[in-house]
């Protein structure tokens, strides 16, 4: 295993010395597509192996048994973790759920990709592979099946337009903030769920829903030996926090000395927990277990749900060590460590050693370029990330070392961070100082050492700048269909003019922000 805690010395940022390595780092990701090139061509020499790619929504690090966490159950999970491999420094795309799926789905950091913010609907424009248009041309039936992120209905974005054949759930976040909506989408079209109108209460449930279709999906083309990508971001544990009193996940949780919210995420946790079983189940039940790449992780950092005065983090403990107590500062929306880390998971029985823990540096960009070296599919030029495949299958199968990220990049909502090594330099908001923290003796980011380290902070400066493009979003056709989705949250969907759902808490975002400004000198 190549260790990732490179030591990063006194960097002078010296325009010549960063397009030096800037060159360095193009050579290397050169040489790595070759390399995967050829890899990949062996690997296609085998039955095309199929991908099955599970996003639990907000899932923080330390919540599931596998990372330590003591208050959820979560057994399938845990025993994935031991049939496969733990990856304790692959991070998310980004700290908010829509910019993150862009960047598992299009291999680019926050800086390159179009979607950076977190309205909702926002769409990759129409030209933007995905890992699903990637292997279409290999001739992989590709399903999706949860919350999408990417583009709201009639815009450029629509998962149908990137690559899939069928995308069932929720196109629009806000559309997927209640699990009793009217509807949900499948390609474009709306499925009326009976007895639902938004809110928390409703007869149909609808990760029941989703869960199936996905099942339906692998189990159709598992049959058929027709290689498949399934594409997976359930929406639970996010909010709302709703689940069936009928659901055996409640029945562990409903009388624990906890609020009702916290229990009930808990139960979602583990309703999660038990589909990803029923899925790895099923690989096994149709024989190709052994043919199926399967990563699990979370989308975002923890949000620190449920604080108290006993438990000032969370009564899950999402970002805090359960047994040493070592904090990751900051959660969801912030550039932290505690809003980018999350729990991540392979396994791919035969090929990737079975209780592995990989320490390597990396983050969801790396996903698509890593599926293209398995699969065999045309690598993809445009992309921030590096095959995972020399560590997931090491390095003598592979052919050649694991590429290491000469730093890796992240912006959103005015905030930037970067990490190169143990170190990582953080923005909190537009305009502000650089902080910097070496997380080798600082996991917490709690001695801000930017006055000591000038020329450090000269040189992240500089990446920064050289790693920033102005995002191009995609475009909407017409927008009565999204807005449609959006009104569903509150069963207003019939009700053009009703508001947005979204427009309290932005007006309320608003206020506290100018009130906030107001008492500054």
């Amino acid at each position: 295993m190549v260790s990732t805690r490179v030591a990063v010395g006194e960097i002078k940022p010296h325009p010549d010395k960063i397009e030096r390595m800037m060159r360095i780092t193009v050579i290397s990701m050169s040489s790595a597509l070759v390399a995967m090139f050829f890899s990949g061509m062996a690997f296609a020499a085998d039955a095309s192996p199929n991908v099955v790619c599970i996003v639990a929504d907000e899932l923080g690090y330390y919540e599931p048994g596998f990372n330590g966490g003591r208050t959820i159950q979560t057994p399938n999970l845990d025993r994935l973790a031991a049939e496969g491999m733990r990856f304790t420094n692959l991070f998310a795309g980004s700290s908010v759920c829509a910019p993150t799926r862009c960047c598992l789905m299009t291999g680019k950091h926050s800086g390159h990709s179009s979607i950076r913010v977190n309205g909702g609907g926002t769409p990759l424009r129409a030209d933007e592979p995905t890992i699903a248009s990637m292997l279409k041309p290999l001739g992989y039936a590709t399903g999706g099946f949860g919350k999408w992120g990417c583009g709201g209905r009639d815009s450029t974005g629509v998962p149908e337009k990137h690559g899939f054949d069928v995308f069932f759930g929720y196109y629009d976040q806000v559309h997927a903030h209640t699990y009793y909506p009217p509807y949900l989408v499948r390609n474009s079209d709306e499925i009326p769920l009976a007895g639902n109108n938004g809110g928390s209460k409703g007869q149909t449930y609808s990760q029941y829903l989703i869960h199936d279709a996905a099942m339906k999906f692998i189990r159709e083309h598992g049959q058929k030996k027709t290689p498949f990508f399934a594409y997976l971001p359930y929406t639970p544990p996010h909010g709302n926090f709703d689940i069936p009193d009928s659901d055996p996940a409640w029945a562990i949780y409903k009388d624990k000395p906890w609020p009702e919210p916290a229990r009930r995420y808990a139960a979602m946790v583990g309703m999660v927990d038990r589909q990803v079983g029923e899925v790895l189940v099923l690989l096994k039940e149709l024989g190709i277990e052994q043919n199926t790449l399967v990563t699990f992780s979370g989308d975002n950092g923890g949000a620190d749900y449920f604080p108290s005065a006993e438990h000032p983090r969370g009564v899950h403990s999402a970002n805090k060590h359960p047994q040493t107590g070592v904090e990751y500062r900051g959660h969801k929306g912030q550039l932290y460590e505690g809003g980018l880390r999350v729990p991540f998971l392979a396994c791919w029985p035969g090929k990737i050693a079975a209780g592995s823990v990989s320490e390597h540096l990396g983050y969801f960009p790396d996903v698509l370029p890593t599926i293209a070296e398995v699969t065999g599919a045309k690598a993809l030029a445009d992309v921030d990330g590096l095959s995972l495949v020399p560590t997931l299958l090491g390095e003598k199968a592979a052919g050649r070392s694991q590429p290491q990220h000469v730093f890796l990049y992240w912006e959103i909502s005015g905030q930037t961070a970067i990490r190169q090594g143990t170190w990582r330099a953080v923005r909190p908001k537009p305009n502000a100082k650089w902080e910097l923290y070496d997380l080798a003796t600082d996991p917490s980011e709690s001695k801000d050492l930017a006055v000591a380290h000038p020329n450090l902070i000269a040189n992240f400066d500089a990446l920064a700048t050289k790693s920033h493009v102005p995002a191009v979003e995609g475009t909407f056709a017409r927008t009565d269909r999204h807005e449609r989705d959006r009104r569903a949250k509150v069963g207003q969907h019939d009700n053009p003019n009703a508001p947005d759902p979204l427009a309290p808490n932005k007006k309320a975002k608003a206020k506290k922000t100018a009130e906030k400004g107001s008492k500054q000198p």
